[in-house]
């Protein structure tokens, strides 16, 4: 099990301020913990996790300029490098995946350890992406490609050591804007030994030398709530003056390889494709603070073993 890097700044800081066996002055093997104040102890450590992180408001400049969110009301942003410890050491994602990220965007009464939508942020300078086939593609055709895909994917993601995760099928068939040059589809993940489904619902941004990608990583339960949010994201995300989508000039920029097709099947490039296998392992980390929770309880005096018995005659 990967442990979360905070955990041992959290532990230090819970060992600073124990209460207990410093106030009394008794022996640490005399003092036990009950439940609350185990609970209490959970709760500081996730404390300690949340508050380790700043986020940001209003309009943040991102991918070099050519792009910017504006963050509303009801949201919040985490930049890219704090984005990409979360990903990789909170949720327990291969590295690779977070390593292009440029930030998360969150509701703003949540948490990164919260059960809750979390949008991830990504540029990818592909160049000037081809809606033409847009009103042409069988979807329904392509999410069977996607699935045989799938099964060589999920191969190598195990043996990596990462749990599988596999496509299930649509969550929101795709939707093509072709007024304002925005895609976006969903995708439902079973992830190996998991209780419910994972949901991935992925936006593309088209702009002109490339595209703006905006994934939300939560459960199937949380599909109304995402799509409450897509207008929000959708009025969050502008590409600058000289870098929009109806100023593509085909004398001077790169054409993509891929049009709009070959966003929805993720075969554009591998960092474009693994962001659809992110996955928000809320499990680990709530397994990771237990341990840890039981960890301290015996170091502020679990109950003791009690003695041998005496052998019966």
């Amino acid at each position: 099990m990967r442990i979360p890097t905070f955990l041992p700044l959290a532990l230090a800081g819970l060992l600073l301020h124990a209460p207990l066996a410093a106030q009394t002055g008794a022996d640490s093997s005399e003092v036990e913990l009950s439940p609350e104040q185990m609970e209490a102890l959970m709760a500081s450590m996730t404390d300690s996790l949340e508050a380790s992180y700043t986020y940001l408001n209003g309009a943040i400049p991102i991918a070099d300029g050519v792009a910017t969110l504006t963050i509303p009301e009801g949201f919040k942003f985490l930049d890219g490098e704090q984005s990409r410890q979360v990903i990789v050491d909170v949720w327990g994602n291969p590295p690779d995946v977070a390593a292009d990220v440029l930030g998360m965007v969150l509701p703003a009464d949540a948490g990164v350890l919260d059960n809750t939508f979390t949008f991830v942020v990504e540029y990818d300078p592909m160049g000037y992406v081809s809606d033409e086939d847009a009103a042409d593609i069988d979807y329904t055709e392509m999410m069977e490609g996607m699935k045989a895909d799938d099964v060589e994917d999920n191969r190598q993601r195990r043996e990596a050591g990462y749990e599988g995760l596999e496509l299930v099928g649509w969550a929101a068939p795709p939707y093509y804007d072709a007024e304002r040059k925005v895609l976006h589809w969903a995708k439902e993940l079973h992830a190996d030994e998991a209780e419910e489904n994972t949901l991935n619902y992925n936006v593309r941004v088209l702009g002109r030398q490339g595209v703006l990608i905006m994934n939300a990583v939560g459960s199937m339960n949380e599909l109304p709530a995402v799509q409450a949010a897509i207008p929000n994201m959708l009025s969050m995300a502008t590409f600058n003056p000289g870098h929009t989508y109806a100023e593509f000039d085909s004398k001077v920029d790169d054409v993509a390889a891929w049009t709009v097709g070959g966003l929805v099947a993720g075969k554009v490039l591998a960092k474009t494709g693994l962001l659809a296998l992110i996955v928000k392992n809320i499990k680990l980390i709530v397994i990771a603070l237990g341990a840890a929770g039981a960890g301290l309880w015996k170091f502020f005096g679990g109950k003791k073993d009690a003695p041998p018995s005496e052998p019966q005659a």
